[in-house]
């Protein structure tokens, strides 16, 4: 696999690919009311929808935080729109909802390309910062639902405030982003039936590529080495569109692995934030998630937890779902497409249990 194909590979991944699907589904929208969350240390407004339950009272809440990608505030893909889903199904259980597009997304303002991990949890801190002024909701009962990219950002956010009062990873990675883009790679290269020495050669060429990203922080030096490389292993390579010259293909490339967000993500260390949150933690994998494994991700979470002396520690892991939280056949992303589920009931409803037994 060359690295060209790699990066198509990394964009199908993180963006998790926005398929259509087999059948429409009708939404029926929650008692929700339009909101502006400001981030006023970044300048920017963020617009999102919190959901109430039907019933007058004071509610425990969530904020949704959704994976990498340029998602609106139901994380829509083809017809699914999951969030919404969520959302629906908890406060039937008498739980709030906040959710929102992210920054650039939407109807919410600033630059998403500019944007790593971190930007975003500032916009998750800013979300959460709102629920404190709601009076519909218990301020000691607010936690973070995360999917992917989202259950790395809740423990950003909960290691540094003591209002998050729980944290919910879907899927979310607890190695470090070179580890988590290389075994993705390898497992679906795997169930697509792509050799081992072809494996192992297009593991090497990313391997080294990240090595790069890793070792080298000032830009001038980073964008020369890069370069260098992507030049030495694209010579000759028969992938180069014939629309495109050789320095137009190097420049692609180049510009791809030093984008903002994968720079960050590939020399990003969960363990580091993690070992910091004390709030109790719902870690849930499943078993045919080809993007972040549950055999690798699962085991690290609940050792770097019990490590950090965190007591509160869930951890499951859901058969036959693929990473997007769907019964899957091969949990490959191509399957996507073919999958009428939005996201699944058993696993939402394990959330809402759970969730329940955290604000007794």
């Amino acid at each position: 696999m060359k690295i060209k194909k790699f990066y198509k590979l990394i964009l199908a991944i993180w963006a998790f690919a926005l398929f259509g699907c087999k059948q429409d589904k009708q939404y029926l929208n929650p008692i929700s009311e339009d909101v502006v969350i400001e981030n006023t240390e970044d300048n920017i407004s963020l617009s999102g929808t919190l959901s109430l339950p039907s019933e007058k009272g004071i509610f425990p809440a969530v904020i949704l935080i959704s994976g990498n990608g340029e998602h609106k505030k139901d994380a829509e893909f083809g017809t699914h729109k999951p969030f919404l889903d969520i959302s629906n199904y908890l406060t039937k259980n008498r739980i709030a909802v906040l959710r929102y597009d992210k920054r650039g997304v939407g109807q919410s303002t600033g630059d998403y390309d500019s944007a790593n991990s971190f930007d975003f949890a500032s916009d998750v801190k800013s979300a959460l910062d709102y629920l404190l002024t709601r009076d519909e909701i218990n301020k000691q009962q607010i936690g973070l639902i995360g999917h992917s990219e989202g259950g790395l950002i809740a423990p950003i956010v909960a290691s540094n405030s003591s209002n998050v009062a729980f944290i919910i990873s879907l899927a979310g990675p607890s190695l470090s982003g070179d580890k988590i883009l290389l075994s993705q790679q390898k497992a679906i290269a795997s169930s697509k039936g792509v050799s081992p020495s072809e494996i192992e050669k297009s593991q090497k060429i990313n391997r080294e590529a990240f090595e790069i990203v890793k070792k080298y922080r000032d830009k001038d030096t980073l964008n020369r080495k890069m370069t260098e490389y992507i030049e030495r292993i694209s010579l000759n390579d028969p992938d180069k569109p014939e629309n495109m010259t050789y320095e137009e293909y190097v420049d692609a490339q180049v510009n791809g692995i030093l984008r903002p967000w994968m720079e960050n993500f590939l020399r990003y260390e969960p363990s580091n934030i993690i070992k910091d949150v004390k709030c109790p933690v719902f870690a849930i994998n499943g078993s045919k998630d080809l993007q972040v494994l549950a055999s690798q991700n699962l085991p690290e979470w609940k050792r770097i937890l019990e490590n950090s002396g965190n007591e509160n520690i869930t951890i499951r892991e859901f058969p036959n779902l693929n990473h997007l939280f769907q019964n899957s056949e091969t949990g490959l992303p191509e399957e996507y497409k073919n999958l009428d589920e939005s996201f699944s009931n058993k696993v939402m409803e394990e959330m809402s249990i759970w969730i329940k037994k955290q604000i007794k």
